[in-house]
């Protein structure tokens, strides 16, 4: 499987215009056709401002005629009552594309403005923050790239392009070894991840060659331990992933244990749309 971005973002904004316009927007409808009109967005709240290809997607799909004209850079941090973007075309047109346009946009600036405030918080220290497959079905790609725009990393895109073990999987397969032997007899040139859950499977994983090893709901003491043994564990090169129930409060002790990524279901599945708001400015 190939991922496009750009293929992808055509694709669901196309889907979300249907969803919304069905056979046509009637309240649109009532205004004049020749009528044009300039309209101006604002963001009620500060941001990490995230999916202006998708905005630009939306008019353009809509009616190529509509201008839009970008007053801010994508990833770019800004303050309550910002302007921006202005519009510049049909009215109708406007009016029938700004919820469209302005979910993609609050949804996606929500995502990267959660990533910015944890990445943030580990700022001192080497590690990664990871994303997960906790996404809002149909927007998989895109919030995975507002994580990257948040100042956070990706973890895999789904189930195809790397390997994560976990226990039911070990089960099946016999053991952590046997699983992680299948793994590169079925694809040799995919990552192996697995999943575990105790300092005796985390010798295991690292016996058995994996690359990343989630240690999964580790103390912190646990987690030191495991640095430890992994730095020592002969040629043995794992990364090692903390994971499970991390929030902004134990983040940061969990980062200066020295493990290589932290991955966090709350940068995808818990983010809260920014407030945004689209005004009609006089011609």
């Amino acid at each position: 499987m190939i991922f496009s971005l750009d293929q992808d973002i055509q694709h669901v904004v196309r889907w979300a215009l249907q969803e919304d316009i069905g056979d046509g927007d009637i309240t649109a409808a009532l205004i004049p056709a020749d009528r044009s009109a300039q309209a101006s967005v604002i963001t009620r709240e500060a941001a990490v401002i995230c999916g202006i290809a998708w905005v630009n997607a939306v008019f353009f799909q809509l009616d190529p005629t509509v201008r839009v004209e970008w007053l801010v850079e994508e990833g770019q941090y800004v303050s309550a009552d910002t302007e921006l973007f202005h519009l510049h075309g049909p009215a109708r047109s406007l009016l029938t594309g700004e919820r469209c346009a302005l979910n993609f946009l609050q949804t996606l600036s929500g995502t990267a403005t959660v990533c910015r405030e944890y990445s943030d918080l580990v700022a001192s220290t080497t590690v990664r923050l990871l994303d997960t497959r906790k996404t809002i079905p149909g927007l998989r790609s895109a919030q995975k790239y507002a994580v990257t725009q948040g100042g956070c990393y990706n973890h895999r895109i789904g189930l195809f392009d790397a390997f994560l073990i976990k226990e039911n999987h070990i089960s099946a397969c016999g053991g952590i070894a046997q699983a992680i032997d299948a793994a590169r007899q079925f694809a040799a040139n995919k990552p192996v991840e697995v999943e575990v859950e105790s300092i005796s499977e985390l010798k295991q994983g690292l016996a058995a060659n994996a690359d990343i090893i989630m240690l999964d709901n580790f103390s912190l003491a646990m987690l030191r331990e495991a640095v430890e043994l992994n730095s020592s564990f002969g040629n043995s090169k794992a990364k090692l992933e903390a994971s499970g129930g991390i929030n902004r409060d134990t983040l940061l002790p969990i980062a200066q244990t020295g493990v290589d990524y932290i991955s966090i279901g709350a940068l995808t599945k818990d983010c809260r749309a920014i407030d945004l708001s689209m005004r009609f400015m006089e011609l």
